[in-house]
């Protein structure tokens, strides 16, 4: 695999020594269109600080390609400075001793007050900063095109429906021509629709007890039973080319009209604003339905590893600038996310922006701001890729929901 390498050169401009001009490197999988205009944000307030930005990305979406080029460079005895990192994999390298202590300039601009709780796990090992969170996304939203539903004659409220309402809907959509809803037949990607499943047929205690902690009886239960028998629902409302299409195609298929919905996190809205649609006239973006006050959620994060002296103070300048409160705005505006700091205002966001932050607090205020399995930040890798085979096989019709169950049971115990 190509090592794809972000280089940083941090001049002078930088308030660093001129004799101690430094660069970081930093790995990410920011590739589709929102997810590139996003950072394009950084880039540009970094190169006003005189930071020269060379932007050679990893392909995939889901980071694994990125893992796999991080730890050949661990292995080397070469990390890059900053990784784009999420969940357990922050707290897998925080175990191995290869991340720096970000403590102090945490403390010094007062990160704990800002970042939410249910974050800071897994900013954090063992009490020390060793990353820092760029956004928070939530991963159980549906997106809609408006002038299909319209053509299909779908008329009311989908923020008020239930999942029937949304099931008939859809059909509605399929009746009418078009494809029902956009799908990329990836294990990710249906771990995603997953977490929004789960989370709409059980409620936030079932799936706390089932997918973060495991619990056995939630695990092999008629609830998971129920939850595969909808996933199975959705899988007759995709349409037959859907294997191994990459998440932004999808969207690009509700953007154009081809497709009335996708079932995807709000990175999603990223592609929708690149396109020049606008929420409410173009498109529409509400909870995956029975979800409303419960959120799953990601978070882009960057792991800062270990480097020598000489890089530290690069290190922290790179840090400062993903945690600065403008620069958290004007960022997730475009990458569709809301901020990682809650003390930034909506006043610069769009409507699904604003319900994003107000969704946010409300769930995280109530305890049900839980982290989202299909992203990392509900089980380790081993469990949650064990997971994506089974959810992966079921959707592709090769074990049905009982065997399903019983697998997804078997997975935890692992």
């Amino acid at each position: 695999m190509k090592k794809h390498i972000l280089g940083l050169a941090i001049t002078a401009a930088c308030a660093l020594p001129a004799a101690a001009q430094q660069s970081v490197e930093v790995l990410h999988w920011w590739t589709a269109g929102g997810e590139a205009a996003a950072l394009n944000v950084l880039k540009g307030n970094l190169e006003k600080q005189g930071v020269k930005w060379n932007d050679m990305p990893v392909a995939g979406g889901g980071g694994e390609a990125a893992m796999t080029v991080v730890r050949a460079r661990v292995t080397a005895g070469n990390p890059p400075t900053a990784v784009q990192m999420m969940g357990f994999d922050l707290l897998d390298w925080g175990r191995q001793g290869v991340l720096s202590d970000l403590n102090e300039l945490a403390t010094k601009q007062g990160w704990d007050k800002v970042v939410p709780p249910a974050l800071q796990k897994f900013s954090k090992f063992n009490g020390k900063w060793i990353a820092v969170p760029v956004n928070i996304h939530s991963t159980n939203w549906v997106w809609a095109n408006k002038e299909v539903l319209a053509k299909a004659g779908v008329t009311s409220d989908p923020g008020h429906w239930t999942w029937d309402d949304f099931i008939a809907a859809a059909q509605q959509v399929q009746k009418a021509g078009f494809i029902a809803i956009a799908h990329g037949g990836q294990p990710w990607q249906e771990a995603t629709i997953f977490d929004g499943v789960a989370l709409s047929t059980g409620g936030a205690d079932y799936y706390r007890r089932a997918l973060i902690e495991l619990d056995g009886k939630a695990l092999n239960s008629p609830t998971t039973e129920k939850v595969f028998e909808r996933m199975a629902q959705l899988r007759k409302l995709v349409d037959k080319d859907f294997s191994g299409r990459d998440w932004n195609v999808a969207s690009g298929m509700v953007i154009s009209g081809k497709a009335g919905f996708q079932l995807m996190g709000d990175w999603a809205k990223g592609e929708f604003i690149t396109a020049k649609k606008l929420p409410g006239k173009d498109f529409l973006c509400f909870r995956t339905p029975g979800t409303q006050g419960s959120v799953t959620f990601n978070a882009d994060q960057f792991a800062m590893f270990k480097v020598g002296a000489d890089k530290v103070a690069a290190q922290s300048l790179l840090a400062s600038a993903i945690m600065e409160p403008a620069f958290q705005s004007t960022f997730n505006v475009v990458k569709g996310s809301v901020p990682a700091r809650t003390d930034v205002p909506d006043t610069a966001f769009d409507a699904c922006g604003k319900k994003g932050m107000k969704d946010l607090a409300e769930a995280s205020s109530k305890n049900q701001l839980l982290g989202s399995m299909g992203h990392g930040y509900a089980v380790p890798a081993s469990i949650k890729n064990a997971f994506y085979d089974v959810i992966t096989r079921h959707f592709n019709g090769q074990i049905d929901n009982k065997k399903a169950v019983a697998e997804m049971a078997a997975a935890a115990k692992d």
